[in-house]
Order: C-alpha cells, then structure tokens, then sequence
C-alpha cells in the first residue's frame, strides 16, 4: 500500500470542503479526509455547510458515506457564499 502524504490545509477546514467540493463533480469520504487532509470530522463540517444553505449529498460507500456537494444551493442559485 503507497503512503499517503498529508497535505496541511492553509484555509479552515469548511473553507476547504466548499472549495474543492462544490459543483466540481468530487466526492470525500471520512477516512480519505482525516488520512489526506487531517479533517477528523467530516459530518461535522458538512452539516455546518449544510447549515450555509448548501446542497450535500450523501452516498454509502461500502460502510462509509462519500460526500459530495451541489453546485446550486438548496435556493437554486449558484452564487458564492462565504462561508
């Protein structure tokens, strides 16, 4: 198995996930955020962008949840938000 370097994160955590999930058509498991990124809890950061109006989906994969978000916000728009 390769080692998996772990990459400092120079945004919030929430700042991140919105970045590089929304509208990009990516997907991120608990166990790839916490190994790659050191976000150790993933729910808690997409129910706080949840809590922004933003559309997250949920897969199971195996016995994790993928996570991926919407480009449009639960409104319809595509506008930026700050999170």
């Amino acid at each position: 198995m390769a080692k998996i370097k772990k990459i400092k994160l120079d945004v919030t955590q929430t700042q991140f996930l919105y970045e590089h999930l929304r509208g990009t058509g990516r997907s991120i498991t608990a166990k790839e955020a916490k190994s790659v990124y050191g976000i150790q809890q993933l729910p808690a950061r997409m129910s706080e962008l949840r809590g922004l109006g933003l559309k997250v989906n949920t897969a199971r994969h195996g016995k994790e949840m993928k996570y991926s978000i919407s480009s449009r916000d639960l409104w319809g728009s595509r506008a930026k938000i700050a999170v």
